[in-house]
């Protein structure tokens, strides 16, 4: 599905966020980024998406050149990809209705979808969408009136918006409570599982990447250190990924 080669970002400022990165990803899978603070785990994502643009290297998904892509042709292979963000980017002022519905703009314009102008295919598919994350009794309830739990909910609901076949999760939990956390990340395995979408999730801990990856991929300075399986990272890998001096945290039981 997804093939990432030779991938380096280099930021004006010097900084090399990523280098060399090769990555194939199957569809299905649930893949995990993890590594501390820098190591380049957002920035593949958004190069991924080309939310960011890349120094050089190529990413292709479903045999689309994505890094190659521009105007039309990149805005139809964004419709294929959700995204989900670590702050939830809501438009706060406005309901939780119109921030959904948001997810169709790579459909329509602009125009009418903020207008209020949305087809009722899309009205019900929003309905659909906030019921299945538990939030449709917040409908019309203004978006920074909600929880971070609930927020993160909303976000999710509009990547679904785009019926996507891959969803990217930039630290999905990063600001949310354990409870919640597991709340948040039992969505992102059940769109995994039961509709087929692929998902690749950045995250911080190791124990969250155990119980709902199928594959971990580790940065370190912009490079993979590792790739497998969750069941392989042992006390050495995990010292080579987050440094010697580094203790793993369990970040609490899963929510029933």
């Amino acid at each position: 599905m997804l093939v990432i080669q030779h991938l380096t970002k280099v930021y004006p400022n010097g900084t090399h966020a990523l280098d060399d990165v090769s990555l194939d990803v199957a569809s299905g899978e649930f893949v995990v980024l993890i590594g501390l603070s820098g190591s380049g785990k957002s920035t593949l994502l958004r190069c991924i998406n080309r939310l960011v643009e890349p120094t050089s290297g190529s990413v292709v998904f479903d045999g689309q050149d994505v890094t190659a892509a521009g105007g039309g042709e990149l805005r139809r292979i964004r419709r294929q990809m959700g995204m989900i963000f670590q702050q939830f980017n809501l438009v706060k002022r406005t309901s939780v209705f119109s921030n959904v519905l948001a997810g169709r703009l790579g459909y329509r314009t602009t125009v009418a979808t903020f207008s209020g102008h949305a087809s009722r295919d899309d009205v019900q598919l929003a309905f659909e969408n906030l019921q299945r994350v538990g939030i449709l009794d917040k409908t019309y309830q203004r978006a920074d009136a909600l929880s971070g739990g609930q927020q993160q909910r909303v976000g999710i609901a509009r990547a679904l918006m785009q019926k996507p076949r891959l969803m990217l999760a930039d630290e999905p939990v990063a600001s949310l409570d354990p409870a919640t956390s597991h709340s948040v990340m039992k969505y992102l395995e059940e769109i995994n599982k039961k509709d087929d979408i692929t998902v690749i999730c950045s995250l911080h801990f190791l124990s969250l990447a155990r119980r709902y990856g199928t594959r971990v991929v580790a940065l370190n300075a912009g490079r993979v250190v590792f790739d497998g399986a969750p069941a392989e990272i042992d006390e050495r890998r995990f010292k080579e990924i987050y440094g010697e001096d580094a203790v793993e945290v369990e970040i609490g039981p899963v929510a029933s």
